[in-house]
């Protein structure tokens, strides 16, 4: 692994990067299935209001401005809260996912779908569909550049077995680098951004909606409700 910090370069990075999440395209009462009673409701709503973090403010607000709460923890924060397990990071700390493009976004996530979350459950010969969000979300930081070492360090690319990349992300982090950039294994020549440090990333705006319909050994992207986007076959994700 010293080998492969010893080449690598840093690239200052001031761009948009492509963050894409589970959500619904249609907002929801959340309170609706407790109770009938609209002030019930609406009590329920001014607990939760009461309760919850209070919205993210920037440092640099002429640069930044303040953000809409739910935009900045559900496109930014969420990550950093929930720990889990992944290409870089063994769950023991919080860690960003981005891409340089959507399209790079929706081969990364419709094979975590897929091979991960509906394969674990049994239902990945079913026909399921899901809906998600993107976000446009500001980077500005000097990462660590992997795209030039990967075809010397295969094992930073390798499709399943994450060891290396783990024991990679543990080195970042214990040394407080804000993060990464490196090939994309599920879209080339796509790349992916791993953020070790939130405050990097600022101004996330809605880029577009869109959902995956699995069925027939096919997989169907769709920016519009019921207009295919993307479409390939599950043998090629």
């Amino acid at each position: 692994m010293d080998s492969l910090f010893s080449k690598l370069t840093l690239a200052d990075i001031r761009q948009d990067v492509i963050r894409n999440i589970v959500s619904i395209r249609q907002s929801q009462d959340l309170f609706d299935d407790l109770s009938d009673d609209p002030a019930a409701q609406a009590l329920a709503q001014a607990v939760e209001d009461e309760t919850k973090p209070q919205p993210y403010r920037s440092r640099t607000p002429v640069i930044d401005r303040p953000f809409e709460d739910a935009a900045w923890f559900n496109a930014i924060e969420w990550p950093f809260r929930n720990w889990r397990s992944s290409r870089f990071c063994d769950g023991g700390f919080g860690l960003w996912y981005g891409s340089d493009s959507v399209e790079t976004t929706v081969r990364e996530t419709v094979y975590h779908w897929v091979h991960g979350l509906l394969a674990d459950a049994g239902f990945e010969n079913e026909s399921v569909s899901i809906e998600r969000k993107v976000y446009s979300v500001a980077c500005h930081a000097a990462l660590l550049d992997f795209r030039p070492c990967a075809g010397d360090f295969p094992d930073l690319l390798h499709p399943s077995d994450y060891g290396y990349c783990q024991s990679v992300g543990a080195r970042i982090h214990r040394e407080g680098h804000p993060g990464l950039i490196t090939p994309s294994v599920r879209h080339a020549p796509g790349w992916n951004f791993v953020i070790f440090n939130p405050a990097v990333l600022s101004n996330p705006r809605a880029n577009c909606q869109l959902t995956y319909r699995l069925g027939g050994g096919q997989v169907c992207v769709d920016k519009e409700p019921g207009k295919a986007w993307m479409d390939f076959p599950v043998s090629a994700i």
